[in-house]
Order: C-alpha cells, then sequence, then structure tokens
C-alpha cells in the first residue's frame, strides 16, 4: 500500500488575508463566498463546546461511493495535517482503490524513480458527492491536474517546490475545491479537485449526495485524491477548522479480519472504507 502522505497545507504557510465573505472575488481567485442567512442545522452545533471545552463535531456523509484508503486522519493526531491554517485543523485525506486496496495496479520504472501520470490511479476521476445539503458558497477551477508521485525521489524534488506554489496563492495549494455552507458558522470543503470537473455554481443549492465534481490532482497533491475539511467560515483563508463524524460507513482496519460497520465515527490512519448509500 502506498505511504505518501497527501497534503494541501503546511506548517510554514501563513494567513495573508482576512476577507470573511464577499460577491467579489479575492486576490487568490476564490469565487463568491457568501454569507448566509441563519438557518437552523439539525445536527450536531459547530462551535460549541462540551463539558471539556471541546468543539462538537458535526455529522456528515462520505462523499463518494467505493473503497477508499484513509490518510491524515484526525483520528491519528490533531491537527491531522500538521497545521490548523486554513482551517484544516480536522481535515481528512482519502485516496481512492481497487479491490485489492491499491491506488493505482501499475507499477514500472516510473513507480521508483519518476512521476506518473494521473490517469493511472483509480481515484482519478472518480465522482465526488456532497456530503451534506446546504449552498455553494465558493468554488476555485481552472488549476492542472499535475503528474503524481510515489517515487521517494520525485517527492523530494516535489518538496523543493513547496515555497514557489506558496508564493503563487492558496489555489496552487487547495488547487481546485469547492466549499458549501450549511448554516451559520458550518462550512465544509472538498478539495483537489479534477480541473473542470466542477458541476455547481456560486449560490446554487445542493443536496446530500449530489454530484459535484469529480476527483483530482490539483494543487498541493502527492497523488490523487479528495482532501475533506469542516470550517467556520467560508473562505479558508480566515477560518477554523471544525471536528468532523460521518454517519455510516464500513471500515477495514490492518489488525481485523474484516470490514466492521460504524456510525458517526471518524475512520482510523490507514484503513479501507466505503459509505452505505445514501438515504435521500
Amino acid at each position: 500500500m502506498d505511504t505518501s502522505r497527501p497534503r494541501w497545507g503546511c506548517s510554514t504557510l501563513r494567513r495573508r488575508h482576512r476577507d470573511t465573505g464577499t460577491e467579489a472575488k479575492t486576490r487568490h481567485g476564490y469565487q463568491l463566498y457568501r454569507p448566509i442567512s441563519k438557518r437552523t442545522y439539525h445536527g450536531n452545533v459547530p462551535g460549541a463546546t462540551n463539558r471539556g471545552g471541546q468543539r462538537s463535531a458535526v455529522e456528515v456523509t462520505l462523499p463518494f461511493t467505493g473503497l477508499w484508503l484513509v490518510q491524515n486522519s484526525p483520528a491519528r493526531r490533531v491537527p491531522s495535517h500538521g497545521s490548523e491554517l486554513f482551517g484544516e485543523k480536522y481535515a481528512i485525506d482519502f485516496v481512492g482503490v481497487d479491490d485489492r486496496h491499491r491506488s493505482s495496479p501499475i507499477r514500472d520504472w516510473r513507480t521508483t524513480l519518476s512521476k506518473e501520470p494521473p490517469e493511472r490511479f483509480v481515484g482519478f476521476g472518480r465522482p465526488l458527492l456532497s456530503p451534506v445539503g446546504g449552498q455553494v458558497a465558493g468554488i476555485h477551477d481552472g488549476e492542472p491536474d499535475h503528474e503524481a508521485r510515489r517515487s521517494q525521489l520525485a517527492l523530494i524534488l516535489y518538496a523543493f517546490g513547496q515555497a514557489s506554489r506558496i508564493r503563487q496563492g492558496l489555489g496552487a495549494i487547495a488547487g481546485n475545491h469547492v466549499v458549501i455552507s450549511v448554516a451559520e458558522g458550518l462550512h465544509i470543503a472538498l478539495v483537489h479537485l479534477k480541473r473542470a470537473s466542477i458541476r455547481v455554481a456560486p449560490g446554487q443549492r445542493v443536496d446530500r449526495g449530489q454530484h459535484l465534481a469529480d476527483c483530482g490532482n490539483s494543487g498541493s497533491s502527492t497523488e490523487p485524491h479528495v482532501h475533506m475539511q469542516a470550517m467556520d467560515q467560508a473562505d479558508p483563508s480566515s477560518a477554523r477548522g471544525v471536528p468532523m463524524v460521518f454517519d455510516r460507513f464500513r471500515e477495514w482496519r490492518r489488525d481485523a479480519p474484516g470490514f466492521v460497520d460504524r456510525q458517526n465515527g471518524i475512520p482510523g490512519e490507514g484503513s479501507v472504507i466505503e459509505p452505505f448509500p445514501f438515504d435521500v
């Protein structure tokens, strides 16, 4: 199984502005981050705290069908990606895999020494579904799907280019993405989407399970995967992370003989999961 750790942020990034929701594009290219009207969200209230002072988790649905490998899980550590910037404190990554739990069935000299086309990875182009019902708060598109890297040499060379990507702005880090507003103080982002695959527009209402876009390899990503996070603001540049739990899924862990049904939980690091069908 692949040991790479795809990320869309890093600890060296810094917030450079705090736009909180306007209809003008920000300088990083985000489109129409609209504050939504106050409504009741039927679930845990984001931002509320329990007796231990921890933020309550919001219940969401896995944004896909099929088998996916879990990486950078908040079940392992928080912040899950090593940083609290850009609202990614409780973010989680999912890599599409086949029935043998491989992200790609192809391995050749490029796997060891070079870069690989994203099309050889089973997750590339898979449909991504809305994990909640809500309103599209913003989209960003136009970032290329670059080649993937499993080679340690290629990963090292890629790391040296991180400073350049930071200078290009948040779009070069997050890649193509969609933000869904559920209620005041609760927004869900799906990140690293395939270029030109976004099917929704800012201001549009979406239902849970609706096809939003396809899995890609845009932004700061070592191989095709989807990065998902909940935030207290629609603009990741000024957002804080909100914890999530996933309503219903089946999980296969390396130390278990088979899949186990789970409810209202967080998948473990390195586990393979598949969702239950959407109850629309």
